[in-house]
C-alpha cells in the first residue's frame, strides 16, 4: 500500500488510477476515502514507500515501438476503454512486447501466486492499458524491495476477469456516493495510515449500539450503560498525542522568519525561539505579529495553518494552502443545513451535550454540591433532547447558562479568592474571570475551525448557530460541548492554582484585558489541557483532548453522510 503521486488526467477525469484499484481490492473503504473524498495521511510505511521509489522516479521516459530493447521509468499511460490511468514504475520491452514492473516496499509473500491480489490486480490493470495502447503485454513483474525479489505475474483469463470486475465495482461505488462499510476487526486496520480518518471500530460499535437500541427500545438501559464500550472491541488506532504542536507568538514587535528547516521567532531584543517546521501543527499570531513571505509559503506548502488574532484574542482569519478536496462532504453539509429537521437533530445534540458537561464540571468542582442546580441542569439537558424548534432550544440553553454561571463563582477555590464573578459578560469583559473565559473561547473556536477545515467541512455553515458574515457557525456549534470541558476547566484551574494574579490584568473604563504575561499563562494552561489524556467515554481508549476534537468532527461527518444515525456528543462522566 504505497501512495504514489499519479499524474492527473484532466482530459478524462473519470479514469481510475491503477493504484486506486489496488486500494479497492485491499479495502474498498480505504479507496473511497482516498480517491472519492480526497483524504490522505502519512504513516511510517507510506513515507518509506516513497523513499524506496526515489530511484524509479528520478528518470522519466516514454514507451515507443521505435525502440528495439528499452527500459523506461515512470511511464504515464491511460486507456479510455479499460477506464484506467496509470504510472508504470519501470517498463521493460523488446519491440512491441512489454512487461510492466511495479516496485513494492516490503518482502515477497510466501504464497502460490507470488503476490497478493491487490498487487496482481494493479499490474494487470497496467497490462490492460498497455494493450489498449498497442503493446503486447502478457505478464508483469512485482519487485519487492526488501527481499530484492522479482515475482512474475502472468495475466491469465482469471486475473483479467477479476481486474475488470473490480474496475466496474469501483466505478459503481464512486457513482453511488456511499462510503463502503468499514472492515470488522481486520488486521489491515492496525497499520493503515487512514485508520484515524476511517474510524473502523468506532463506526462499527456506534452502528451496533444504534441497532441494539432499535431492537430493545429506547427505554432499556441508562445513558451510562449505553456508553460502556465492550472490552476488546475497540482498538486504540489513534495516537493519544500529536507529534506536532501549535506555536503561539504574542505581541507586536515579533517577527516570524524561515531559516532552512526551522522557523525563527524574533522580538525587538533578539531571537526568542526556533521551532522545527516538521514539529509545528499550526501557527497562531496575536496582535500584529509579522511573518515573512518565505515562512508563509513554506507553511502553506506543508499544510500548516497560520491563524491571525487581534491583540485582545479575537479570531481574524486563517492562511492555509490548498483547501481540502472533500467536496462530497461539503455538499452533504449544505444539504443538511437546508433541511430544518436534520439541522434541529444536530442542534439538539450540541446543546444537550453542553448542558451535560456543564453539570459534570459543576458536580466535580462545586464543594457545596447545590442539588437544585444539578437537578435543573439534568432536566434542561433532557428537554434539549426533545426541543421542537430552534426558539425553544435557545430558551433552554439560556436557562442552562444562567443556572451554570450563577454557580460559577463557587467553582473558584482558595487560589481564586482575589477574583470575583457575578455573571457572564463580554465585549469587553468587565472582570478578570470573564476576560480569561473570552480569551479561551477564542483559542478553542480557532482549534475547531482548523479541525473542521482539515476534515473537509465549511466552518462557516452551522446547524445551530445561524450563518452570519464572518461567523464560523459550525465551529461555534462544535464548541458548545467542549466549552465546559476545556475552556471553563482551564480557567478554573488557572485561578485556583494561582497561575494568574492581579498583575496579569489591566483594568480600564472600557473593561478588563490581560497583559502579555497573562496571555502566555492562559495559552500554557490551554495547551496543557489539550495534551491531557482521558479515557474516551464511548470507545474506551486513552486519547488527548486535541485528538478528541478531530474524532468528534469525523463522527459529525459520518452522521451527516448517514453512515451513523445520529451524532454522539462528547460527554464525560
Amino acid at each position: 500500500m504505497i501512495p504514489k503521486a499519479e499524474e492527473p488526467n484532466r482530459d478524462s477525469p473519470e479514469l481510475i488510477p491503477a493504484r486506486m484499484l489496488n486500494e479497492f481490492a485491499y479495502c474498498p473503504r480505504l479507496c473511497y476515502i482516498e480517491w472519492v473524498q480526497g483524504e490522505f495521511s502519512d504513516s511510517a510505511d507510506t513515507v518509506d514507500g516513497r523513499f524506496q521509489h526515489r530511484r524509479v522516479d528520478t528518470d522519466s521516459g516514454k514507451a515507443s515501438e521505435e525502440f528495439e530493447t528499452f527500459h523506461a521509468r515512470s511511464v504515464y499511460l491511460s486507456g479510455s476503454s479499460s477506464g484506467i490511468t496509470c504510472r508504470i514504475d519501470l517498463l521493460e520491452g523488446v519491440g512491441g512486447r512489454v512487461t510492466p514492473v511495479d516496485y513494492k516496499r516490503g518482502e515477497a509473500p510466501d504464497i502460490q501466486e507470488g503476490a497478493y491480489e491487490p498487487e496482481r490486480v494493479q499490474l494487470c490493470a497496467q497490462g490492460l492499458v498497455l494493450r489498449e495502447n498497442g503493446f503486447v503485454c502478457d505478464e508483469g513483474i512485482a519487485y519487492f524491495v526488501k527481499s530484492k525479489k522479482r515475482v512474475l505475474i502472468p495475466f491469465d483469463d482469471i486475473l483479467v476477469a477479476r481486474t475488470k470486475e473490480l474496475i466496474a465495482a469501483l466505478r459503481i461505488a464512486a457513482d453511488l456516493g456511499e462510503m463502503p462499510p468499514p472492515l470488522k476487526q481486520s488486521p489491515k486496520c492496525n497499520r493503515c495510515s487512514l485508520a484515524g480518518i476511517c474510524l473502523p471500530d468506532e463506526i462499527t460499535l456506534l452502528k451496533e449500539m444504534e441497532a441494539d437500541d432499535a431492537e430493545a427500545g429506547e427505554e432499556v438501559g441508562t445513558e451510562e450503560e449505553k456508553k460502556e464500550a465492550p472490552a476488546g472491541r475497540i482498538r486504540r488506532l489513534l495516537p493519544s498525542r500529536d507529534d506536532a504542536i501549535p506555536v503561539y507568538v504574542v505581541g507586536r514587535g515579533n517577527t516570524v522568519r524561515k531559516k532552512e528547516e526551522r522557523l525563527e521567532i524574533w522580538s525587538r531584543e533578539g531571537k526568542v525561539s526556533e521551532p522545527k517546521l516538521r514539529e509545528i501543527s499550526q501557527l497562531s499570531l496575536y496582535g500584529g505579529v509579522e511573518i515573512t513571505t518565505p515562512a508563509m509559503v513554506e507553511l502553506m506548502q506543508r499544510g500548516v495553518p497560520v491563524i491571525h488574532y487581534t491583540h485582545g484574542g479575537w479570531f481574524q482569519g486563517i492562511c492555509l494552502g490548498t483547501t481540502h478536496k472533500n467536496v462530497e462532504l461539503r455538499i452533504r453539509q449544505f444539504q443538511c443545513a437546508m433541511d430544518p429537521k436534520r439541522s434541529m437533530l444536530l442542534a439538539r445534540k450540541a446543546v444537550a451535550g453542553k448542558i451535560k458537561n456543564c453539570r459534570t464540571l459543576m458536580r466535580r468542582n462545586d464543594s457545596t454540591r447545590c442539588t437544585s442546580s444539578l437537578s435543573l441542569l439534568a432536566k434542561l439537558a433532557a428537554e434539549a433532547e426533545e426541543a421542537l424548534n430552534s426558539q425553544s432550544l435557545l430558551g433552554i440553553e439560556g436557562a442552562a447558562a444562567e443556572c451554570y454561571f450563577s454557580r460559577f463563582a463557587s467553582l473558584l477555590k482558595e487560589g481564586g479568592k482575589d477574583f470575583s464573578f457575578t455573571d457572564r459578560n463580554r465585549r469587553p469583559p468587565k472582570d478578570p474571570v470573564n476576560a480569561v473565559l473570552s480569551y479561551l473561547y477564542g483559542i478553542l473556536v480557532k482549534d475547531l475551525f482548523v479541525t473542521l477545515l482539515a476534515v473537509g467541512f465549511d466552518p462557516y455553515l452551522g446547524f445551530y448557530h445561524r450563518p452570519r458574515y464572518g461567523r464560523p457557525a459550525l465551529a461555534l456549534d462544535m464548541m458548545e460541548e467542549f466549552r465546559p470541558l476545556i475552556a471553563d476547566s482551564v480557567a478554573i484551574n488557572l485561578f485556583n492554582n494561582e497561575e494568574l494574579s492581579k498583575k496579569d490584568f489591566i483594568k480600564t473604563r472600557a473593561g478588563v484585558s490581560m497583559t502579555s504575561g497573562g496571555k502566555k499563562a492562559v495559552v500554557v494552561g490551554y495547551e496543557r489541557r489539550m495534551e491531557t489524556e482521558i479515557v474516551h467515554p464511548v470507545f474506551g481508549y486513552k486519547v488527548s483532548y486535541r485528538r478528541v476534537l478531530e474524532v468528534q468532527a469525523r463522527l459529525l461527518a459520518r452522521a451527516i453522510s448517514g453512515e451513523i444515525g445520529e451524532y454522539p456528543p462528547f460527554c464525560t462522566r
